[in-house]
């Protein structure tokens, strides 16, 4: 079988890639070994929202239901009805991109793929039958998996990771979480939602890291007072399975040893790459020029597995880009602003220059705030925890960045998003007319702040 393209991965640089490809009139396939979506549809981003969604209405009934008026007695869970609910929410996305598969006539190949020359992809199905293809060009979009540390080797049970995590049988009573990332946080509200007890061991200063630091520390407060017990400066010396539990040796600014049902792992990731191709590789990753091509002719490579940021919606961007860098006369893109979200409650959202960026770069800026405590809607809803900040150039008044920490923090984003890529002003968004009472109020009035013109705080 010959094909114009090749995607090997169907993940959300893949799938979406292939997709673009056959819009623009192109003969494809695009091979997954596990399922279509990914790591990100089937194992990550979603049915971890799903997760997420539980913790947050069991939380809210077990804690605020009187606040609201309810009065609820005997509320429990059916732990695997939350877990099911997860995989079905996950199963039911994955069949979509396969209808989509079919509807924009991509051919859809199940097994694992290997690059056995110039234009040819050899496939092994599940059978341990195998396959060959042809295309004229391939594109690699195969992700990354959890990166294991090296005297913690995940083995499924006691050790795991993030995939393991969302399929656990059983509550555990106490959990550890290496890694006070995006993946650590979400999974520490999660457990800690529904009773485990919870430690984050973080060996930078602060959760969320790469967020603004007020974010991070407020974010840290608001999982203190949840009953999250997290260790920042501090890092794991070493780590033993004895009966069924793991000890977990802490040093630095928390030294102890911590014993627990479970470790799981959220220190990074590391690339997943075909065999048979020597790739030029910078720390694991697969080396791509501005067209996304590799050093071995006729193979692009986009996604997790070219580095960071790894996320689905910057590797479902540089899919788009390599596809039309190919196939038309577009000129392909690199990510340039982003934003990064985080689903814990609170949320935590974020793009462009953070505070201490701007402070790197000699960068003279003025800051605005808003707290959502001064929000009529985070009032009405019961969610008045964080605020919002945002960061503008002082000469010129553009928009730098945007930091969120609150209440849907994650949508409210996207306006932002918006503003730092049409390079807004203080005065355009604080003049935009924002409908009231909502959450996204606070980006007006942050905007008036950052110039001494608020209103409301």
């Amino acid at each position: 079988m010959k094909y114009d393209l090749i995607v090997i991965g169907g993940g959300p640089a893949g799938y979406v890639g292939a997709i673009k490809a056959a819009q623009l009139g192109k003969k494809v396939a695009c091979i997954e070994m596990d399922r279509a979506g990914g790591t990100c549809l089937n194992w990550g981003c979603i049915p971890t929202k799903s997760l997420l969604r539980n913790a947050e209405l069991y939380s809210l009934m077990q804690h605020e239901a009187e606040s609201f008026g309810f009065k609820i007695e005997g509320l429990s869970y059916d732990w695997s009805k939350i877990i099911g609910r997860s995989r079905k929410v996950a199963n039911n996305l994955a069949g979509g991109i396969e209808f989509l598969f079919k509807k924009n006539k991509v051919d859809y190949i199940r097994g694992r793929a290997s690059i056995s020359g110039q234009g040819k992809v050899s496939v092994v199905d599940k059978d341990g039958a195998a396959s060959n293809y042809e295309a004229d060009k391939i594109m690699v979009s195969t992700g990354v998996v959890t990166r294991e540390l090296p005297h913690l080797p995940i083995d499924g049970h006691t050790i795991i990771g993030s995939r393991q995590a969302m399929i656990l049988e059983e509550q555990p009573k106490e959990i550890v979480i290496i890694g006070a990332g995006a993946i650590g946080v979400e999974f520490a509200y999660f457990f800690n939602a529904f009773g485990t007890k919870v430690t984050l061991i973080e060996m930078m200063p602060h959760i969320l890291p790469v967020e603004d630091e007020e974010v991070s520390k407020e974010l840290g407060k608001a999982f203190k007072k949840q009953g999250i017990r997290a260790l920042t400066e501090t890092k794991v010396s070493g780590a033993e399975v004895e009966n069924g539990r793991v000890k977990v040796h802490t040093e630095g600014k928390t030294s102890e040893t911590i014993e627990a049902d479970i470790c799981l792992l959220a220190v990074g990731v590391q690339p997943v790459l075909p065999e048979g191709v020597d790739f030029d590789l910078d720390r694991g990753y697969i080396v791509v020029d501005d067209d996304y091509q590799t050093n071995v002719s006729g193979v692009y490579a986009t996604g997790d597995v070219i580095g960071p940021p790894w996320l689905a919606h910057c590797a479902s961007f540089e899919a788009i880009q390599a596809v039309e860098g190919m196939f038309t006369e577009h000129q392909a893109k690199k990510v340039g602003t982003f934003p990064g979200c985080t689903y814990c409650n609170p949320q935590v959202a974020s793009v462009g220059l953070t505070e201490q960026a701007a402070k790197e770069k000699g960068v003279a800026y003025k800051v605005g705030k808003f707290p959502f405590q001064a929000s009529g809607k985070a009032q009405a809803a019961g969610e008045t925890a964080g605020f919002v900040k945002l960061i503008f150039g002082e000469e010129h008044g553009e928009i730098l960045g945007a930091h969120i920490i609150g209440h849907e923090a994650t949508e409210i984003i996207a306006e932002l998003c918006l503003a730092i890529e049409m390079e807004a002003t203080y005065e355009e968004i604080g003049s935009t007319i924002h409908a009231h009472p909502t959450l996204s109020e606070a980006v007006m009035e942050a905007s008036h702040d950052a110039f001494g013109h608020a209103i409301h705080f």
